[in-house]
C-alpha cells in the first residue's frame, strides 16, 4: 500500500497524462446537413449511371462547303441595294467564313443587263431575280437538285413555281405577302369590332361598320402611270377566297380568260367597297384620286378617316414613319385576308447559271437550316425556306412568317407575271371599270391582251 503522499503523487501525474492525450485527440461533432446540391465533379466519372441534369449547348448547323476551297469565287447580279444588300452581306457572311469563298456581286434594277450578258454567253454565277427569267433562261440553268438543294424545307408549291419542262430551276429565297389587312387594334377595341376569321366574318364586319356610321375601307390607289395596282392586288386576294391559287395560276398561264365569270365576281365585289362612299373613303372618286400611301395613313389618323386598308407588308413600315409615336400591336397590326386559299405576294429566285463547287456552296447553304435560320434572324423579308420558323426577331416579321408557312399555295402577282403589257391592260380595266363603264367590255379587253401574251 502507498503511503498516502506518494499514492496522490501518483495519481494527480496520470490525470495530467489523461489531459494531454485527450487534446490531442480529434473533435468528434455530428455532420451538418447539406444546404444545396452539392457541386458536379470536375471531371467525368469513369462510367455514369444517371442521366445528366443539364442538356449541352445545341451547336449551330453545320455548313458544308460542297468541295469548295479558300478563294474560290461566285459572281452574282441581284436587284437589292443600300439596305438589302447590306442584309444579303450578313446572311452569307457564315458560308463566307467558312469556306473562304469569294463573292463577287453587281446590283442592277435593269434587267436588260443580265439578259444580255447570258445571250453572250457569260452570266454571271448566280443571279437573283424572278420566275420570268427561270423559263427565258431554262436552257442555260443548272437544276437546283443538281446542285445540292435541300428539297425538303420547302413546301411543295415552291418547288412547283420554280421548275420548267420538268426542271426545278429556281429556288426561292425571299418573299414577301400582299394577302393582308392593317387596321388599329385600339379602334377596333374602342368600338366593339373583332378581327374576322371568315369570309362571311370579314363581310358582316363591314356591314356592321357601316351600320355604325363608320368607313370600312381606305381603298385609294393612285400611283401615276402605275394607277389601279392596289386595287389588282385586292381583286388577286378575293380570287384567292372564292377561286384558290390553282385558278389564279391558271389566269396566269391562260387556261382560264380574264373574262371568265370567276374573275367577273371578284371585280363586283370589290366595286361594291370601292365606288361607294358608305365603304370606302370618297367612293369611286376618292378610290381613283387617293395615292395608295394616303390610303394607309387614313387609317390611323386622329381621328381615322376609315377602319381598315388592304395593302402589302410594307405598310406596317410606312405607319411607323409617318407615326412615330404609334405602336405595333397596339395602335396598328394586320390579320390574313380570313377565308383566303392561298397567298400572293413578290418573291425573289435564286437561278444558278454554273455548277462549280463554290456555286454549289451557295445553293446548299441557303436552302439548309442554317441558311433559312440565317435568313430570319437578319429579318430580310420573309424566307420560304421552313427552317426559318422561329428565328425571326421582329414581332411583325414573325406573324407575317406564320401566315406564309401555314399557306397552301403561293401566287404572283397576276399583272406582273403576265408578259405583254398585260399589267397596264389589267389596271386599265379596273380603272375604268371604277369609273363607271362596263365591265363585261373592260375585262374582254383586257382578256383579249391576256391571251396575246400566253400564246
Amino acid at each position: 500500500m502507498f503511503r498516502n503522499g506518494k499514492f496522490w503523487v501518483l495519481l494527480i501525474a496520470l490525470l495530467a497524462i489523461g489531459f494531454v492525450v485527450a487534446a490531442c485527440a480529434p473533435a468528434a461533432t455530428p455532420a451538418p446537413k447539406p444546404t444545396a446540391k452539392p457541386a458536379p465533379p470536375t471531371t467525368a466519372p469513369a462510367k455514369a449511371t444517371t442521366a445528366p441534369t443539364t442538356k449541352p449547348a445545341a451547336s449551330k448547323p453545320a455548313i458544308d462547303c460542297m468541295g469548295a476551297k479558300k478563294g474560290d469565287k461566285v459572281s452574282m447580279i441581284y436587284q437589292w441595294s443600300g439596305n438589302e444588300e447590306e442584309n444579303l452581306n450578313k446572311i452569307l457572311k457564315p458560308l463566307v467564313d467558312a469556306c473562304g469563298i469569294v463573292i463577287e456581286p453587281e446590283s442592277t434594277r435593269d434587267q436588260s443587263l443580265l439578259d444580255t450578258r447570258v445571250k453572250a454567253g457569260t452570266p454571271p454565277d448566280i443571279a437573283f431575280w424572278q420566275t420570268t427569267q427561270l423559263a427565258q433562261y431554262k436552257d442555260k440553268l443548272q437544276p437546283m437538285d443538281a446542285l445540292g438543294a435541300h428539297a425538303d424545307n420547302y413546301a411543295g408549291y415552291w418547288k412547283d413555281i420554280g421548275t420548267v419542262d420538268g426542271k426545278w430551276l429556281g429556288l426561292p429565297v425571299k418573299a414577301d405577302i400582299k394577302t393582308i389587312i392593317w387596321y388599329s387594334p385600339a379602334n377596333f377595341k374602342a368600338l366593339g369590332y373583332t378581327v374576322p376569321k371568315t369570309w362571311a366574318d370579314l363581310d358582316a364586319l363591314v356591314e356592321k361598320m357601316v351600320a355604325d356610321g363608320n368607313v370600312p375601307w381606305s381603298m385609294g390607289m393612285e400611283s401615276g402611270d402605275a394607277t389601279g395596282w392596289t386595287g389588282s392586288d385586292f381583286i388577286q386576294d378575293i380570287l384567292l377566297v372564292k377561286q384558290g391559287p390553282q385558278y389564279v395560276n391558271d389566269i396566269i398561264s391562260g387556261k382560264v380568260p380574264y373574262n371568265d365569270a370567276g374573275v367577273k365576281e371578284a371585280y363586283q365585289i370589290y366595286g361594291k367597297w370601292a365606288k361607294d362612299a358608305k365603304y370606302t373613303v370618297g367612293g369611286a372618286k376618292g378610290t381613283l384620286s387617293t395615292g395608295f400611301l394616303d390610303a394607309i395613313y387614313k387609317v390611323f389618323s386622329d381621328p381615322p378617316e376609315a377602319m381598315m386598308v388592304k395593302q402589302s407588308g410594307f405598310a406596317g413600315g410606312e405607319v411607323a414613319k409617318k407615326f412615330p409615336d404609334l405602336k405595333y400591336g397596339t395602335d396598328y397590326d394586320f390579320f390574313g385576308v380570313p377565308g383566303a386559299q392561298g397567298v400572293q405576294g413578290g418573291s425573289d429566285w435564286m437561278m444558278a447559271f454554273s455548277s462549280k463547287p463554290a456555286v454549289k456552296a451557295l445553293v446548299a447553304y441557303l436552302s439548309s437550316d442554317a441558311g433559312g435560320a440565317k435568313w430570319a434572324e437578319v429579318g430580310f423579308d420573309l424566307s420560304p425556306n421552313a427552317k426559318s420558323a422561329g428565328h425571326y426577331k421582329d414581332a411583325a416579321l414573325v406573324k407575317k412568317g406564320a401566315i406564309l408557312a401555314n399557306a397552301t399555295g403561293f401566287t404572283p402577282d397576276i399583272g406582273d407575271t403576265i408578259p405583254g403589257g398585260f399589267g397596264k391592260a389589267e389596271w386599265k380595266a379596273l380603272v375604268d371599270y371604277v369609273n363607271g363603264a362596263d365591265l363585261d367590255a373592260a375585262l374582254a379587253e383586257a382578256a383579249k391582251v391576256q391571251a396575246e401574251a400566253t400564246k
